[in-house]
């Protein structure tokens, strides 16, 4: 029996080896990476926050929103009672101020010229308030479109 001492089992065949050196390398410096950005992660005032209870229920304070009525003629009703330019304003301001500020909902009649309505609005909005809404007439559910 002869045996060779050669490797000839097809050197010529490359090997299927996986270089694990730089995934290593790139694990290493990533862990550097973390070491020292973890540090910077922490706050450094610590404050002690209140604990939320899910059984209580938000207070919610309600303000009945105010009612503006505007006539064709520019008069104006505050909750159905009439009230003068000045007045008007003193109001919206005393209301502008409150905490939490109602809203202001506009009530004009169809025909009302829209700088009167436009008029109320500035004076709104010069008083400080921010909740304004219309009021109108919605369309009849009944298809008689009144």
């Amino acid at each position: 029996m002869s045996m060779s001492v050669g490797d000839n089992t097809g050197s010529d065949i490359p090997k299927a080896e996986i270089n694990v050196t730089p995934l290593a390398d790139v694990m290493l410096v990533l862990l550097i990476i973390f070491m020292i950005t973890a540090p910077l992660m922490s706050h450094k005032v610590k404050v002690d926050l209140p604990r939320a209870d899910p059984n209580t229920k938000p207070t919610t304070i309600s303000v009945p929103p105010i009612d503006l009525a505007v006539e064709p003629d520019g008069t104006l009703y505050w909750n159905d009672s009439p009230v003068s330019d000045a007045v008007l304003t003193a109001r919206l301001r005393a209301a502008a101020s409150s905490n939490p500020q109602p809203e202001l909902n506009i009530r004009a009649d169809k025909t009302t010229p829209y700088r009167v309505i436009w008029k109320v609005m500035q004076d709104a909005k010069g008083a400080g308030m921010v909740h304004l809404g219309f009021i109108t007439q919605g369309k009849a559910r009944n298809g008689s479109g009144s």
